[in-house]
């Protein structure tokens, strides 16, 4: 049996059934109303597989590598980097800072989200994460949770490097992105449900921040900067009640899927040719 190349779908803008394929929208004139067919697929993946469990499970596999890359490292250094890998293996595998960042190594600003320093680090990341993205996926959409994501992750870690950390990982600043995310809604919105969403996102922001600043070698600029990209972001695409995922929150989400796989391409490249 031929496989089947002709679908429908339905236009992000005007909201009405069209083909899959179709060059423009036949009812608003949206130019490329299913980004060329991916706008399904991604759909698709991501209803089979979730958000959640896709980072987690690279969060996972990036440990178990960190790890295997210098055994012998793995069982030094304090309670929060109990289990953890060396920082050899941790630069290899694309941690960020002022010192790859002047080695020109610019795909660390992505990579760095998914590696983690520890079990504990690793294990209350991905909980936090397993909280707070269902709640924000809900709210916004799969596909701008994507972009709020990663956007927040890589200004977070810009910050930082700004501010001169000369080393840094960890997924923190897009789970504070998450927050700011929450709370860019709540101001939007309004209302009792968006007054509620705002308290709880800003009262969970300052008792993560007080943890920062009370724990010691944790990354504070990347979460204040994390916190204001998720904030931006989520203003950027708007939420789930606004309006489809139209064109634009597309464009933006393909292009952080590629951006991030072009960095792990990176990070492979790197590892095989030393």
């Amino acid at each position: 049996m031929s496989e089947q190349k002709i679908g429908s779908i339905i236009c992000p803008d005007c909201g009405k059934l069209i083909s899959a394929n179709a060059e423009a929208c036949i009812h608003c004139g949206r130019k490329n109303p299913g980004m060329w067919g991916l706008g399904p697929a991604l759909r698709n993946a991501l209803m089979n597989y979730g958000f959640t469990e896709i980072v987690t499970a690279v969060c996972v596999a990036f440990y178990i590598v960190s790890l295997l890359l210098d055994i012998r490292a793995i069982f030094g250094g304090g309670l929060l980097s109990f289990l953890g890998p060396s920082s050899m293996s941790l630069y290899k595998l694309g941690a960020t800072g002022t010192i790859p960042m002047v080695e020109g190594r610019w795909w660390t600003l992505v990579t760095a989200i998914y590696l983690h320093g520890g079990l504990l680090h690793i294990f209350f990341n991905m909980l936090f994460l397993r909280q707070i993205a269902p709640q924000v996926e809900e709210l916004f959409g799969t596909m701008r949770l994507i972009f709020i994501y990663t956007f927040a992750g890589v200004l977070g870690f810009i910050v930082s490097n700004f501010v001169g950390i000369p080393f840094t990982i960890g997924a923190s600043g897009s789970l504070f992105g998450l927050l700011g995310a929450l709370v860019a809604y709540g101001r939007v919105r309004g209302g009792v449900f968006g007054d509620a969403v705002y308290r709880a996102g800003i009262q969970n922001a300052l008792i993560m921040f007080m943890f920062g600043f009370l724990m010691s070698g944790v990354n504070n600029w990347a979460h204040g900067g994390g916190f204001i990209g998720g904030f931006l972001a989520a203003l950027l695409v708007g939420f789930a009640e606004q309006g489809r995922e139209n064109f634009r929150v597309q464009a933006f989400t393909l292009a952080s899927i590629g951006l991030t796989l072009l960095c792990f391409v990176m990070v492979a490249w790197h590892l095989i040719v030393g």
